[in-house]
This record gives structure tokens, C-alpha cells and sequence, in this order.
């Protein structure tokens, strides 16, 4: 039985990490006149954020780590599943369509996990669990969109459940830099907070 680690910091051992992106989606994601975050939000994902996400990705697949993709997607065309916060919200991706989308950017791969969601938090709305403990994750490395809220929430959950959290802070976004800020202070205490260069170095550590 492996030993518990003593720090939210503790050092990656193979075959027990998972990469977790977080609804990283063509309707979130991309500027249309359905949904716009911003100039700080877009820039914030254009520039740093998916070509940090993109990274990750690399670091993940060469090291032969699961990477799960989060969705929000209704399970029905006209989202009579989804959560009563999502209705109230006027939210809904329909299933299958195709701004529901992981960007072109990062799309996953063959064998990839994908968990579509209809509430913020994918701990409340998916099996993703039970998906995990059957990988054998211990260590949750987490990024997307956005960060005070459905990142904020797969932080929080995936600690509570006795998973080792990673936020990666550069290679997350939401629609203001104060926001930004006050969201990492608020989940801190929660999970390691650091940068891409850290958990890029320590993934292609374990490929050596």
C-alpha cells in the first residue's frame, strides 16, 4: 500500500497522475456574439493560456498520463436533464453540437476521456470518481475555464475527495484579472498552486 504524502507538493509518481482540462470549449473559448468574455479573457486564453494547455497536453501524452476533458453538454437535445442551476442560468450545450466542442487546439485524442457536465462542478454531475479511482489517480493536475467557478469547483471536490491537487494558474482564465486573483486566493489552502515550467518538468521527469 503506497505511503500517504505529507505535502500538497509532493512529488508525481508514475501511474498515478491524471491531467484534468476544464471546459475548454469552442462556445467558451472562442469570441462570437453568443458569448464573449472580453479583451482580458480572450487575450488571457489566446496568449498564454492554450498555448500553456497545449504543453501540458504534450508533457501528458508523451508520459503516458490519462487526460480527461471536461464538457458542459446536456445528455438531450433540448436539455431536459440539465441541472435546475443551468436552466434558471439559460444554459445549454445540446448534445452533439458542434459549438459543444473541445477547441480544435486541444482536442483530445483516441482514448481520451471526455465527461460531459450540466452543472459547475463535474464531481456532482459525472462519474468522474469513479473514473478516476479506476485509473488509479491519487495526483489531480487541473486547468481550464473558468477559474472562479467550474475550475474553482473541481479544485475544491477533487480535494475533499482525497485527491492530491495541482492548479496549474498559468494556464487558467476568467473574465477579469481581479477575479483571476481573488479565486486563487480563495482556493489555495485546497490544492498546490504553480506554473506550467514546474508541472512540464516534473511530467517529462517521469519519462526518464
Amino acid at each position: 500500500m503506497p505511503s500517504q504524502p505529507t505535502r500538497r507538493d509532493a512529488p508525481y509518481a508514475a501511474g498515478e497522475i491524471s491531467l484534468l482540462l476544464v471546459d475548454m470549449q469552442k462556445i467558451w473559448c472562442e469570441r462570437t456574439a453568443e458569448h464573449d468574455g472580453g479583451d482580458y479573457y480572450h487575450d488571457r486564453l489566446d496568449r498564454l493560456v492554450v498555448p500553456n494547455q497545449q504543453r501540458l497536453l504534450a508533457a501528458a501524452r508523451a508520459a503516458g498520463v490519462d487526460v480527461l476533458h471536461t464538457i458542459i453538454e446536456s445528455l438531450t437535445r433540448h436539455g431536459r436533464d440539465r441541472s435546475l442551476d443551468h436552466k434558471l442560468s439559460d444554459m445549454h450545450v445540446p448534445k452533439g453540437a458542434p459549438e459543444g466542442r473541445v477547441i480544435d487546439a486541444l482536442a483530445p485524442i483516441e482514448d481520451e476521456i471526455i465527461l460531459p457536465k450540466t452543472s459547475s462542478g463535474v464531481f456532482n454531475s459525472t462519474n468522474i470518481d469513479y473514473v478516476l479511482r479506476n485509473l488509479g489517480t491519487r495526483m489531480l493536475i487541473v486547468a481550464g475555464v473558468v477559474t472562479d467557478q467550474c475550475v474553482d469547483m473541481a479544485v475544491r471536490d477533487a480535494a475533499d475527495r482525497g485527491y492530491l491537487v495541482t492548479l496549474v494558474t498559468d494556464a487558467c482564465a476568467t473574465y477579469t484579472p481581479e477575479r483571476d486573483a481573488a479565486a486563487l486566493s480563495a482556493f489555495a489552502g485546497y490544492c498546490w498552486e504553480t506554473d506550467t515550467d514546474t508541472v512540464v518538468a516534473r511530467l517529462e521527469a517521469l519519462r526518464a
